[in-house]
């Protein structure tokens, strides 16, 4: 069985932060939409990092100031893509 996609694993990880299921978070869901605060973000960088195994170019106290786009799902999903390609290069 294959492993799942990295869109696949951070829409679980994402989904679990704002404590909804897989199937209510959509690549255009932002994270406000989806209740997540700045905690929750956080939160949600720490998983994400643990998952792939990769440090996340992000400022918890600046979020906005990092080159990591976090606006929306699909960005998140494109910036760990990329993280992962430079780790693996």
């Amino acid at each position: 069985m294959s492993e799942p996609s990295i869109e696949t694993r951070v829409i679980a990880i994402i989904a679990e932060q704002a404590v909804l299921e897989p199937s209510d978070v959509t690549l255009d869901s932002t994270l406000e939409d989806l209740g997540i605060d700045s905690l929750g973000l956080v939160e949600s960088i720490f998983a994400i990092e643990e998952e792939f195994d990769i440090s996340v170019p992000f400022n918890a106290n600046e979020p906005t100031a990092s080159d990591f786009d976090i606006s929306n799902v699909r960005s998140i999903v494109a910036g760990i893509e990329s993280l992962i390609q430079s780790a693996d290069g």
